[in-house]
């Protein structure tokens, strides 16, 4: 089974309301915000990152989620897996570092030990309080122009980096290692989106969840995606680099369909916010890509998608 498959299967055991029929970042029960998040390692993070940095990516990937429906932080639950004592408390020090930065209380979990030489999976589930909107992926409507607040392609350059060499620094490793979540840009941008979330697999294949949930297709211009001065530097800013972009993953960036005439820049988002309407949802489904040349060619993989093989 894959992720679609096994996702089609629990929809079958989550009946509640809450559960947004599974379409969705997060739950939303009585007022909360709730959402959970894995990471493994190899598939996360790297056995050669720093165990403060994996501490710190668990807790604000979970964060990223909140921020996607506009909710503030309120607690948190961790669930680690023990094993070398140096490691783990550096890890511990991440993780105590990110709810300090972000308000978040840990209140409870679990622990467990592993085989010696398993990879470490480690989870945690944030709780948030709601606001008075929590946009859904299911809301977007055609019509509705598409934001991207945040950089896109950021955290898939810097793995790249990191594959190739295990001691390569800079911006775009910070950004893979140690994701900021926009929950000030998310919980602004809650009071008018219709449809939001948070990219973390990949613009293209986030996307398609947002138009499959909104019964929408998507026009997307590649060359409006927003890239930093980082990663135009390493990888250039081409039709290739955009695709990269667009299906890399960890990028941790919001995804907002927004009325059309709504100005995001009146609603109070932070001065530093980086922020770029991207195209817009349509009749129909599917995506389609153009740039200034034409229309582009979807390509084979659209983003990360958890599969056994």
């Amino acid at each position: 089974m894959d992720e679609r498959d096994v996702i089609a299967r629990l929809e079958r055991i989550a009946t509640d309301p809450a559960a947004r029929g599974l379409a969705d970042d997060a739950a939303v029960l009585d007022g909360l915000v709730i959402t959970h998040d894995t990471i493994a390692e190899g598939v996360h993070f790297l056995p050669s990152d720093p165990p403060a940095s994996v501490g710190w990516k668990l807790v604000t990937v979970n964060l990223s989620d909140l921020a996607g429906k506009g909710a503030t932080p309120r607690a948190a639950l961790l669930s680690m897996c023990i094993g070398d004592e140096d490691w783990d408390e550096a890890f511990l020090d991440g993780i105590e570092a990110a709810c300090e930065s972000y308000g978040l209380s840990l209140i409870g979990g679990d622990t467990i030990a592993l085989p010696i030489g398993a990879p470490r999976v480690l989870g945690l589930t944030a709780i948030g309080k709601a606001g008075a909107r929590v946009p859904a992926r299911s809301g977007g409507k055609s019509g509705d122009v598409l934001w991207v607040v945040g950089n896109l392609g950021d955290g898939a350059a810097g793995l790249r980096l990191l594959q190739g060499d295990v001691h390569s620094t800079g911006l775009l490793v910070d950004q893979y290692r140690r994701p900021v979540p926009l929950l000030a840009a998310g919980q602004a941008l809650a009071r008018q989106a219709h449809a939001m979330m948070d990219v973390s697999d990949g613009l293209l294949i986030d996307l398609s969840r947002l138009c499959e949930a909104s019964g929408c297709a998507a026009e997307v211009d590649l060359e409006a995606l927003p890239l930093s001065r980082a990663f135009v530097a390493e990888l250039g800013q081409d039709r290739r680099a955009r695709l990269f972009a667009a299906t890399g993953g960890d990028d941790y960036a919001l995804l907002a369909a927004l009325p059309e005439g709504v100005d995001p820049l009146a609603l109070s988002l932070p001065s530093d916010s980086t922020i770029a309407a991207i195209g817009r949802l349509a009749e129909g489904s599917g995506i389609s890509l153009y740039d200034a040349a034409g229309p582009v060619e979807l390509p084979e993989t659209l983003g990360y998608e958890h599969r056994r093989d």
